[in-house]
């Protein structure tokens, strides 16, 4: 059984229809990329898969032992977000939060969780650092641990890598990639980027209004929708 399965979905922002008809499913291990132009419903739909947003028709279901709470999520960042006045420890082990429950403090497996994904990711040398001093590419890696402490099964990543430079975006995705690959976590990530959705994604996700396109990467190549926009991609390039 699937991960997520959507069926049907359709999505409403400012009683404007963004998403029709959705139907796809995530399979554990599967890479996600979701691409589409502004407007088009990406963060919608993310928010709809965490439970955040209903849709407007449709379900999506959760399957294969997948709980709520088993969810790692990183969200695009705001300035404020950016400027946030806590420690690199403090912002990862909040990741415990949804874990915690009912209980007053974090235990002692929530804490070491939290060491374990700092060293998972290499920020160990940070530890004691204000997150708000932190570059855009080490802040990043903090929340991608924050979100690890959420979830060993699945991370939804919303535009992870906008507004780094192109040396830590590649570092970025190759970190990842390894998560996927090495460690089967399964990733859904929201991107613009579709020359690299390509190369590291399992699937593509496309959402464009009635030309929505869902399936294995070499198929979105393939398909009319895929030819067009990833040749419009090249262009920019």
């Amino acid at each position: 059984m699937a991960f997520i399965t959507c069926e049907n979905v359709s999505f409403s922002y400012e009683n404007t229809s963004v998403i029709r008809n959705l139907n796809f499913s995530v399979d554990k291990g599967d890479y996600l990329c979701i691409v589409g132009e502004n407007g088009s419903g990406k963060s919608t739909l993310i928010k709809g898969i965490l439970g955040l947003k209903s849709p407007a028709h449709g379900k999506i279901t959760r399957g294969d032992g997948l709980k709520k709470n088993e969810t790692g999520y990183l969200p695009q960042q705001t300035p404020a977000q950016k400027d946030f006045p806590a420690s690199v420890y403090e912002v990862v082990l909040s990741g415990r939060s949804n874990s915690r429950g009912w209980r007053p403090f974090y235990s002692r497996l929530d804490k070491q969780t939290a060491i374990d994904n700092i060293k998972r990711l290499n920020i160990e040398h940070l530890l004691k650092r204000s997150y708000r001093d932190l570059s855009g590419g080490q802040q990043q890696r903090v929340l991608l641990a924050r979100a690890l402490c959420a979830s060993k099964k699945i991370l939804l990543l919303d535009e992870p890598v906008t507004g780094l430079d192109p040396i830590v975006t590649e570092d970025m995705y190759r970190l990842i990639e390894e998560l996927n690959k090495k460690e089967n976590i399964t990733i859904i990530m929201v991107s613009h980027d579709i020359k690299s959705s390509v190369r590291y994604a399992s699937h593509i996700l496309h959402l464009n209004g009635d030309e929505t396109f869902f399936g294995t990467t070499d198929e979105y190549i393939r398909s009319p929708v895929g030819k067009y926009f990833f040749s419009e991609d090249k262009k920019n390039v």
